[in-house]
């Protein structure tokens, strides 16, 4: 099966960072959506099933070169036939944002450049918490939880994503 190019063309803008709705009018089933919790030093990723129902943890990242992040993302795309990235976004308590909602925002721009896909932001407050009490109230050692925090809270960020796009598909 022929791959999509995640290199834009040199004479295509690349894809536009999109809002929900946008994503709902072009999604098809039979792919998935790859959500990602962007920390400093790892990227947690999670895994949509192809009826963009259900979230599973995938994988956590650590963090290298930009290049090298870049690479293993693309992997993962191609395995996976992903549709779009749902962007972990960092917004304070007060609804504003700070650095690193910005470094988010920067990671997402140069990240057009080298994938041709939509990118949707998604607001990821609370999220590490809620995955930590999750693994808290399954008894989960402090070492498990040390390694699987990240891929977890991209799981409760695309989740979010996967409910609020299947109720605007109930909703047309």
């Amino acid at each position: 099966m022929p791959q999509p190019p995640l290199k834009p063309p040199q004479d295509h803008n690349p894809p536009a960072i999109t809002t929900l709705e946008q994503l709902a009018a072009t999604l098809t089933p039979g792919r998935r959506l790859l959500g990602l919790d962007l920390g400093q030093k790892t990227i947690g990723l999670a895994l949509s099933d192809t009826e963009y129902q259900i979230a599973s943890p995938l994988e956590t990242l650590r963090r290298r070169k930009f290049t090298e992040d870049i690479g293993l993302l693309k992997q993962h795309i191609f395995e996976h036939q992903v549709a779009a990235l749902i962007l972990g976004l960092p917004i304070n308590m007060d609804g504003s944002e700070g650095p690193r909602a910005q470094s988010t925002r920067a990671f997402a721009r140069n990240l057009t450049q080298h994938i041709d896909l939509p990118i949707l932001f998604w607001d990821e407050r609370l999220s590490t918490q809620a995955a930590e009490r999750a693994m808290l109230q399954a008894d989960m050692s402090r070492k498990r939880r040390g390694e699987i925090i990240d891929q977890m809270a991209a799981t409760y960020i695309l989740q979010g994503a996967l409910d609020r796009l299947n109720h605007l598909r109930r909703q047309a």
